[in-house]
């Protein structure tokens, strides 16, 4: 039943209390009035609702009490609401299936009005209505009271104000907006957490720049509007306002949105002045923006100007406030105690901290807490000022703020280098380091090294080109640039790596020449189209074996002298001498690489084992030691398919210990080996897919090592009988960048496998074009570690088609491959009909962990 509208709200308030029968005394104790007042309001009540008696006014009470309100909103701004339908779709899902939904976002992006629009949308989702409530006026302590003010809630002692909130938020789906609660996280998540547990049918949105950190939030991001439509639509909508020429001016939306990076507020501020600068003047005022965007009208101050309140503030503070403010501008990321001192040299620990405190209270600086200390941050807007305000003491302040992050380098690193915690420190200090390292190659030098500790590989490279840049001679610039070539081979970009020892060979250094070479000769992934005929050697100090050389000169002989084992011996020899690991372990692989193209594969595979050995010795945070670490897992999962130990391939791609471990297309491409060799066909085609859309996304880099990789996944797709095969096939192309197998040197020999094992499950064994593929199998591969493959594929298909020569591809196909002695005993056994020895084979088979040709050849023997 609806009242009369002339209730007044003690009136109401009485009538709610006549519910359950209360006496007039009960009513004035609950109310903290008199019996007479209480007398007096029923009375009114009497003639408004126009009953007999106090009780037919109680039973109005209960229905009264039983009918939800509506929902209480704060009048909206004058201005349409633009774009947001992606974020207002999202928003709207997550309170569909969220009780607290926190709509996170920097200042001035627009979390207020999204709020205010979603509410308004799925208000008739909640028949007990709601209440915004605008925080930005209240201070810390009445937090509770502001709810329960917007909710019309009031306390009823000895019931508290939270207990009446709750009460209220209990009767029945209800949604309450929380708006601006960035600097009342304490007080709302202890309020929220309360309302989460005991009204369980109320839902609450909050708006902030900080997650509340309860259980159960629901984080909804909000950026800028997106650079184009809506971010230039709104712009021409409230330009169009005062200058309603501009509203179809694209071109100037366009600038002048990209300038303010979307920021809603700013781009609504910067169209309120259009009228009065014009198209030109307004582009020219972007680079004063802290003037430009002022000088807004309208009921919250706030968002009049971003300046307005900054300089409020800041013409407040004492001498001393101010001075220490102007010198905070310097820091882009969050400070404590201990940086700030750094800037403001002169002044005691107390005295810093007393000031800092007293500029977080006037809302200059936020504080918050990690692991223990205390730091502030200021806002951008406010860090923008700080820095005008400095003016010309800025260089004094600049330098200050660089010797400090240099000594906090230093700290870190030795933190790093002695194994205790130093991550978290750094990823808050990071951007300060960043804008310090500029001119300064130490700190330079420090941060990429830190950074590349934190698997930040490809921003460590460029960390190191920056220490380069400002290296005061030659040998410091190759220790720089050496770093930045290690940190592009760990992402395995050999190409630039090569470039960047180029770059310091010009300037004289043997070492880098000498790494030049060994990057030239060693990595698939480098391949220059003009790649000299000697393979780099005209570059080298001396000759091959020259004891005056230097042991890393000496492997880059043995690199360039590919495939000579005296070579890569002689190298190995002097690395041990010199006991120098990394050199060692280079000089192995180039011996691993030479006994292999021999044929020597169990000597390859013992040399990758060793390399393993010394990699778990060695320190993955420093670049020249994590690209050998990178590379000895590489190869160690290359030479245990080479002598077929499918099982050690498959646990060495499962192993976690690999700095780029999970990087989708370096670390993925063992796993498609392994996996199809194991039979685990499932496992290596979700790997093939993970590889694949891992190096798309990445821009499709020159990476023709992958391309084995592909082709196993043809195996596994044509092997499972997805009919898949042909578009891996395709792929294996497409990442070797050739249009034939046989003009990709490590794509070559696999493929030729891949062939004439799917012409075998085929049963594709008809004497026309057989031929062809047995041929392709025993053709002269240039890279030897699927060579036993192709061979031994190649001589099983020739016995299973009756080709003439069968018998003497068996005897062509013998190498030190487990995997490929196992298929020439089934081809033996399948030529002589030898039923043993087929189950001898099968027996082979498992104990190299090949399951699915294990089982293939059980049935042969059936």
């Amino acid at each position: 039943m609806a009242g009369p509208k002339d209730v007044s709200a003690r009136e109401a308030e009485v009538l709610a209390a006549l519910a359950g029968d209360r006496s007039n005394a009960q009513i004035a104790r609950r109310l903290h009035i008199s019996i007479r007042t209480v007398e007096s309001h029923i009375s009114s009540l009497l003639r408004k609702y126009g009953v007999a008696d106090r009780h037919e006014l109680a039973a109005l009470a209960d229905v009264a009490d039983s009918q939800p309100p509506g929902f209480s909103t704060p009048a909206g701004p004058g201005t349409t609401f633009v774009g947001r339908e992606q974020d207002r779709a999202e928003l709207t899902r997550a309170l569909g299936s969220n009780r607290l939904v926190s709509l996170l976002g920097p200042g001035g992006v627009g979390k207020t009005r999204l709020a205010l629009r979603v509410a308004a949308d799925i208000a008739d989702n909640y028949p007990y209505g709601g209440a915004v409530v605008d925080l930005v006026p209240v201070r810390p302590g009445f937090v509770v009271a502001a709810v329960a003010e917007a909710l019309q809630a009031t306390e009823q002692p000895p019931q508290t104000l939270a207990d009446a909130v709750l009460e209220r938020l209990k009767r029945g789906r209800t949604l309450l907006v929380l708006d601006n609660c960035e600097h009342l996280l304490d007080e709302v998540a202890g309020l929220v957490a309360r309302i989460l547990t005991e009204a369980t049918e109320t839902a609450v949105l909050v708006t902030s720049r900080e997650r509340l950190g309860v259980a159960g939030e629901r984080p909804v991001q909000l950026g800028p509007l997106t650079l184009g439509a809506e971010a230039e639509q709104l712009f021409r909508d409230r330009a169009a306002l005062v200058a309603p020429e501009l509203a179809d001016d694209s071109e100037l939306a366009q600038k002048v949105c990209a300038e303010l990076d979307g920021v809603p507020l700013a781009i609504e501020l910067a169209a309120a002045r259009a009228g009065s600068l014009g198209p030109d003047g307004l582009l020219a005022a972007l680079d004063d923006r802290l003037r430009l965007l002022s000088g807004g009208r309208g009921p919250n101050e706030r968002h009049n100007s971003l300046a307005q309140v900054i300089g409020w503030s800041y013409d407040l503070l004492g001498d001393d406030e101010r001075r220490l403010f102007r010198r905070l501008g310097v820091f882009v990321g969050g400070f404590d105690l201990a940086a700030v001192a750094g800037v403001a040299p002169g002044r005691t620990r107390g005295e810093l901290s007393d000031l800092l405190g007293r500029l977080t209270d006037k809302s200059l600086l936020h504080r918050s807490q990690h692991a223990g200390t205390s730091r502030w941050r200021m806002l951008e807007t406010v860090r923008v000022f700080a820095l005008e305000e400095l003016k010309d003491a800025y260089d004094e302040v600049a330098a200050l703020h660089v010797a400090w992050a240099d000594q906090l380098a230093t700290k870190l690193e030795q933190r790093l280098e002695a194994g205790e915690e130093w991550q978290r420190e750094f990823d808050l200090l990071a951007p300060d380091l960043r804008v310090a390292s500029g001119g300064v190659r130490s700190v330079a030098r420090k941060l990429a090294h830190l950074t590349f500790a934190r698997r930040r590989f490809l921003e460590a490279r460029e960390h190191y080109l920056v220490a380069a840049a400002n290296a005061a001679d030659a040998a410091k610039r190759y220790d720089d640039l050496r770093d930045a070539a290690d940190a592009a081979l760990v992402v395995a970009d050999g190409a630039h790596a090569y470039q960047l020892m180029m770059r310091s060979a010009v300037d004289g250094v043997p070492d880098a020449a000498g790494y030049a070479v060994t990057i030239l000769n060693r990595y698939e992934m480098t391949r220059p189209a003009d790649l000299p005929d000697d393979r780099g050697a005209s570059l080298l100090p001396g000759k091959p074996g020259d004891p005056g050389a230097s042991v890393l000169v000496r492997v880059a002989w043995a690199w360039a002298d590919r495939f000579g084992i005296a070579s890569a011996e002689d190298a190995v020899a002097a690395a041990r001498r010199a006991n120098q690991p990394l050199d060692l372990m280079s000089a192995l692989d180039a011996y691993s690489t030479a006994v292999a193209a021999a044929g020597r594969m169990r000597e390859a595979d013992a040399a990758s084992k060793e390399r393993m050995s010394l990699a778990a010795t060695l320190p993955a945070h420093d670049p020249r030691a994590a690209a050998e670490i990178v590379d000895a897992f590489h190869v160690a999962s290359t030479t245990a398919i080479a002598v077929g130990d499918i099982v050690e391939a498959v646990r060495l791609a499962q192993l976690i210990d690999d700095p780029v471990h999970g990087h989708p297309y370096i670390t993925a491409p063992r796993k498609v080996r392994a996996y199809a060799l194991a039979g685990r066909f499932e496992d290596a085609v979700h790997a093939a897919d993970v590889m694949w859309n891992g190096w798309r996304a990445a821009g499709c880099p020159p990476r023709v090592w992958m391309a084995s990789a592909a082709a196993m996944a043809a195996l596994a797709h044509g092997l499972l009988g997805s009919g898949q095969e042909a578009v891996w096939q395709a792929r294996a192309l497409e990442i070797a960048r050739v249009t034939d197998a046989t003009d990709d040197p490590g794509l070559a020999a696999p493929a030729a496998f891949v062939e004439a094992r799917l012409t075998l499950h085929r049963h594709d064994t008809a004497p026309i074009g057989v031929g062809e593929v047995v041929e392709r199998a025993f053709a002269p591969f240039p890279e030897p570690w699927w060579i036993p493959y192709a061979h031994a594929a190649g001589a099983e298909l020739a016995v299973v088609s009756g080709h003439a020569h069968a018998a003497q591809y068996l005897e062509r196909a013998v190498s030190e491959n487990a995997w490929a002695e196992a298929v020439l005993r089934r081809a033996q056994a399948r030529l002589t009909g030898d039923r043993d020895a087929l189950l001898e084979a099968a027996g082979m088979f498992r104990r190299i962990g090949a399951r699915f040709e294990e089982q293939y050849t059980i049935g042969l023997a059936r």
